[in-house]
């Protein structure tokens, strides 16, 4: 179980289609961008938990790629109707953690319901039958990590998020709205940690893909670790 100080609670992983608890040996303040004060504490992961998220992406991939690209896309449809419900609340998680403003942070709503809304339209992707991680940064905690992930669901990839350390909220809620949204375990999973949790999942776990919703920085940070492991890797 997770231990981050007293009245502050720890975010947990989404391993498997359940909140993950995890010893951890180091955690990152959450804190609210506009007063400082930390508000919860993100768990800075290795390679065990990093295994455990890519063993359950991988024993999920089978059936959820044979599954058909309509159910698939439904599915998104009904995580982005489950969204809607939580609007306001995932709102103040950006808001919260990013500093937007909260017309901003509900802007960045609209647009993840808009992407999700968009994959019950137009002709299947092409399919991508392999396990994808996905690396967020802290400017865009819910939109930056679906962009990448809503193609990638819906051609038959499963994931794991690693969201930004200090923005993990979003990202995590809305890992739950998947279970809620009837998303088969393991499809969809979060993982916590800095950039060495994502070298394990390229050096240990050996993911198919990564993708990268960051700043430039963070994608030439990513795109090393990519290319140590010879890991094909997207933007």
């Amino acid at each position: 179980m997770t231990h981050a100080g007293r009245d502050i609670q720890a975010i947990p992983l989404w391993i498997n289609g359940h909140a993950f608890l995890t010893m951890a040996p180091d955690f990152c303040d959450v804190r609210d961008a506009r007063s400082g004060q930390t508000r919860r504490r993100t768990p800075m992961c290795g390679a065990r938990e990093a295994q455990a998220a890519a063993d359950a992406a991988r024993g999920a991939l089978h059936d959820w790629s044979a599954t058909s690209a309509n159910r698939r896309a439904a599915l998104l449809v009904a995580l982005a109707d489950a969204l809607a419900g939580f609007a306001e609340h995932f709102a103040g998680l950006i808001s919260e953690e990013t500093g937007q403003d909260s017309s901003s942070a509900m802007a960045e709503v609209d647009a993840a319901l808009m992407l999700l809304r968009a994959a019950g339209q137009g002709s299947p992707n092409a399919p991508r039958t392999l396990v994808a991680a996905i690396v967020g940064n802290q400017h865009a905690p819910l939109l930056g990590p679906l962009r990448s992930a809503v193609p990638l669901l819906l051609g038959g990839a499963t994931l794991i998020v690693r969201p930004s350390p200090q923005t993990p909220s979003a990202a995590f809620a809305l890992a739950e709205l998947t279970a809620r949204s009837d998303f088969p375990a393991g499809v969809y999973n979060i993982l916590h940690g800095n950039l060495d949790v994502v070298e394990a999942l390229c050096s240990l776990a050996a993911v198919d893909l990564l993708a990268c919703s960051g700043d430039n920085e963070l994608y030439s940070d990513v795109q090393a670790i990519a290319a140590r492991y010879r890991t094909p890797i997207i933007g």
